[in-house]
């Protein structure tokens, strides 16, 4: 039974709850981040929402100058790059965030395979607060 309640919605309000969450099937065992209803290869199996403990390993990065508005507005740009990375989860996917806590200035210091953690970010865009991930080193 596909359950359609488990969706990028879920997932938005786990990190708005400062949770990161994963589905999961009874028969694939594979973990999906974001949390999805259906498992691809195992279509029928239901899913489950799984939380995640948030730490895992640097895999790639790269440090950016040029900044969106929003990440202008949270203080980044020329002057001020911003790193964003993918992150190995523990549990075994892999998702894309932002880096912080490491020196951006100087991109020889970040190392692949650092330990992570996960962060969450309050941000306003515009009108709206809204909850960002992202990982930091452990």
């Amino acid at each position: 039974m596909t359950d359609l309640s488990i969706s990028t919605a879920t997932y938005a309000e786990k990190i708005h709850a400062h949770t990161l969450a994963g589905s999961r099937s009874g028969e694939g065992r594979t973990i999906y981040v974001p949390p999805r209803p259906i498992d691809p290869q195992y279509v029928n199996d239901p899913m489950e929402l799984v939380e995640l403990s948030g730490r895992g390993r640097l895999v790639s990065f790269s440090v950016v100058p040029v900044a969106s508005s929003e990440m202008i507005a949270a203080g980044y740009g020329r002057e001020n790059p911003h790193c964003v990375g993918v992150v190995k989860l523990d549990e075994g996917p892999s998702i894309s965030a932002q880096i912080i806590g490491v020196d951006t200035k100087n991109p020889a210091s970040i190392a692949i395979g650092m330990p992570m953690h996960a962060e969450f970010i309050e941000r306003t865009v515009g009108e709206a607060k809204r909850t960002v991930l992202a990982f930091t080193p452990a």
